[in-house]
């Protein structure tokens, strides 16, 4: 054999050598759970490995139609081998599952995608062991951990980033071509993410672990929602106030990373060159409420309340994303027509309502090259500073006066670091 024949085969040697570690490492999976005597599964490692070779040469040969002939005879196999499983099981009290057939098909056709991608291959090979060999964890987190609203939220969700997200034009559409709705699901799809983050780091501290924690959690979901029910329960029990405010505080921490988190989805170099003034504002925000936090007891009780019964809500991540769209739109036409100082005009009316929409406004406008990267930082901290004015006014409204006197300080100096973050920047 010539060296150039060697470099010709190589690739095919490599594709017939990841296909049967693909046969053997699911079917080595598969043998694990084959029962013993009568009960005994047809499938094992053998099994596996011929098949996804078998796919593997196949395809070598005669290319798809082969491999398409290949998977039918699998197939019929894997049916046959089911229905006696199936016979047997009316003479014994147990389900067969229908899951090592399927393994098998799709270790087949597994075998026969390496002869043209043995990358894809060899990991969708290692994500299906990993899966198989996680049915026990599995089981008992969807019948005994998840509820049935938290298996709900999950399909919505995979709903939306799955099917929705891809199917939507990647174009810039509506009045002054400030609408992207492929940007548009992509947040919806990240205030949906953070809010579920929130609501399992919620859910795993437990009610027992203290409204600080609690509140930095929650507010991943809704700062100005965390200041309301941290103002609500400082004013029903007074010796809680302390721990209720450096919860307050301490979800304005959230706040930033989820507005970090937004500008890094949309455009990087807007987060680098607001990195300092949002740094500076967290530093504030945990310096402020390291006293709170120590004052009672960092561990009070949640007097046994459950956590949120829902991982997210959909309706106020879609306002989140309606809401943005205005503002997209609004502060593309007063750029148009009145510059920069209109755009901070509709920045500060919007922010009243949600502080990321403007980030994300800005962002936008930048990628499309309707704003420049150093006026997009003024949008966005003109929004941060009408949010706070609107928690200070929810802390006195939901708290009354013993809780605004502690929480709007602290809004105070957090605001007073992002800008001192902007000057020395």
């Amino acid at each position: 054999m010539t060296p150039d024949a060697s470099l010709h085969d190589a690739p095919q040697l490599i594709g017939l050598s990841v296909a049967l570690g693909i046969g053997l490492l699911v079917g080595a999976e598969r043998e694990r759970r084959k029962r013993e005597g009568p009960d005994r599964q047809a499938a094992g490692i053998r099994t596996f490995a011929l098949a996804s070779v078998a796919a593997a040469v196949a395809h070598l040969l005669a290319g798809p139609w082969m491999l398409a002939l290949v998977v039918l005879l699998v197939g019929i196999g894997a049916w046959v081998a089911y229905a006696s499983a199936q016979r047997k099981r009316r003479a014994a009290d147990h389900d067969p599952g229908t899951t090592t057939e399927v393994a098998l098909i799709l270790t087949t056709l597994l075998g026969g995608l390496a002869m043209r991608d043995a990358t894809l291959a060899a990991g969708l090979a290692a994500l299906m062991a990993l899966l198989l060999f996680s049915r026990q964890g599995l089981h008992h987190l969807v019948l005994r951990v998840l509820s049935e609203q938290e298996m709900r939220d999950i399909l919505v969700f995979a709903g939306v980033a799955l099917i929705l997200w891809p199917l939507s034009p990647d174009r810039y559409l509506g009045p002054f071509d400030a609408l992207n709705p492929q940007a548009l699901v992509r947040l919806l799809v990240l205030v949906m993410g953070i809010n579920a983050i929130g609501y399992v780091a919620v859910r795993a501290l437990g009610p027992q672990q203290g409204l600080p924690l609690a509140g930095f959690a929650a507010g991943f979901i809704s700062s100005t929602a965390t200041i309301h029910a941290m103002g609500q329960r400082g004013r029903r029990q007074p010796d809680l106030l302390g721990p209720a405010v450096a919860g307050a505080i301490l979800s304005s921490v959230a706040t930033f990373f989820q507005l970090a988190l937004v500008l890094w989805a949309l455009h990087p170099p807007l987060l680098q060159s607001l990195a300092g003034p949002l740094m500076a504002g967290t530093a504030a925000a945990v310096l402020y409420a390291l006293p709170f936090l120590f004052r009672d007891s960092g561990k009070l009780a949640l007097d046994g309340q459950s956590p949120p019964g829902q991982a997210f809500d959909l309706k106020a991540a879609l306002g989140f994303a309606l809401i943005m769209a205005a503002v997209l739109v609004v502060s593309a036409g007063l750029n148009a027509w009145l510059g920069q100082a209109g755009l901070l005009v509709g920045a500060a009316v919007a922010g009243l309502a949600d502080a990321h929409a403007n980030a994300a406004s800005a962002a936008t406008l930048v990628v499309n090259a309707k704003l420049a990267l150093d006026d997009a930082r003024m949008p966005v901290l003109v929004g941060l500073s009408s949010n706070a004015l609107m928690k200070a006014l929810v802390a006195w409204r939901s708290g009354g006066a013993p809780f605004a006197r502690r929480i709007v300080p602290g809004l105070a100096l957090v605001l007073a670091a992002l800008w001192l973050g902007v000057w020395l920047g």
